[in-house]
């Protein structure tokens, strides 16, 4: 894996990880039935996100550039599609979202005002280009990596408030809140707390409790093996790298492959690493192959995140 790949790989799940080839992971997701809302009462508007600097919007912005793949999958869910006029490379969901080679970690505010955009939507470390774009009165709104899921929802309400889309973005975290529920109270609790391995590249880099990958898998009791609690070292942050010998000793009921698309690797891949063969979850089948962009964005899709995960837990107790 190219030094580049893993430090998008690493970025996309610092970024929530979590940039998973499931059956529900490939559904298309349709917009959020329409709940009507009035763009010309709902500006002028000011919006933030915890930690940023608020965003003025005097009225509802009709040229968006997205260089958030969490943010551009949400503005297409909440019915905003037709105002996005670009996104970064790394937005490849929907399919018609229009890519550019732009990039949130490196786009300077040429390129971007060259879109002529009157909102930008951006990860919370491009604070170059939004002093950049300060200059030509763009509007930034940097969105920080959502660390729980609160956070995600917090941040679809904003974009939904920043883009005439307030009352969709409600009823959307409304509907995420209530099928995750229900997802996580239909899946069968195991009698002792399941063991998981979260891989996010080849080289063993994963992502702790502390992360928002693992504050979903959290929903379902299960002991993360990059934790303290499942004997890693707490030093190693929310995204560590981790042994061999530690994932094999650890010995997960679960591994979670969500390095599928950008880096090939399956169950068959994993299963013939040397002494991996010994660890339950390759001995009983229970290695699964995630998508990658939803197991590290998190938009809407976090559901069908959640899906996945209820569906390895309900798998490993049938044995």
């Amino acid at each position: 894996m190219t030094g580049f790949r893993r430090l998008a790989a690493l970025m996309m799940a610092a970024f929530a990880l979590l940039t998973l080839m499931t059956a529900c992971a490939t559904r298309q997701h349709s917009p959020v039935p329409e709940v009507p809302d009035d763009p010309a009462s709902a500006f002028p508007a000011k919006v933030s996100l915890p930690g940023g600097q608020p965003v003025t919007l005097l009225q509802q912005p009709k040229r968006i550039v997205s260089l958030s793949p969490s943010a551009t999958e949400t503005l297409f869910a909440l019915g905003a599609g037709d105002q996005v006029v670009a996104v970064d490379q790394f937005s490849n969901y929907p399919a018609n979202a229009p890519r550019t080679e732009l990039t949130g970690f490196t786009a300077d505010a040429a390129a971007v005002a060259d879109k002529k955009p009157d909102l930008v939507i951006a990860p919370d470390n491009a604070t170059q280009l939004a002093e950049g774009l300060k200059v030509v009165d763009v509007p930034v709104l940097l969105t920080p990596s959502a660390a729980s899921l609160e956070d995600a929802y917090q941040q679809i309400q904003v974009i939904g408030q920043a883009t005439g889309h307030g009352n969709q973005a409600t009823a959307m975290v409304q509907k995420m809140r209530a099928d995750i529920a229900d997802i996580v109270a239909k899946t069968p609790k195991p009698p002792q707390p399941l063991t998981y391995f979260h891989e996010v590249s080849p080289d063993l880099y994963t992502a702790t409790s502390q992360s928002f990958v693992g504050s979903v898998y959290s929903q379902f009791g299960m002991v993360n093996i990059a934790d303290p609690a499942g004997g890693a070292d707490p030093a190693g942050g929310p995204f560590p790298q981790l042994s061999q010998e530690h994932v094999v000793q650890a010995n997960p009921n679960l591994i979670f492959a969500a390095d599928t698309k950008c880096c090939g690797v399956n169950a068959a891949a994993i299963a013939a690493r040397p002494g991996w063969n010994t660890v339950d979850a390759v001995r009983r089948n229970h290695v699964v192959e995630l998508d990658d962009d939803v197991a590290s964005r998190w938009g809407p899709r976090v559901v069908d995140f959640v899906r996945a995960i209820s569906d390895a837990v309900g798998k490993a107790q049938q044995g």
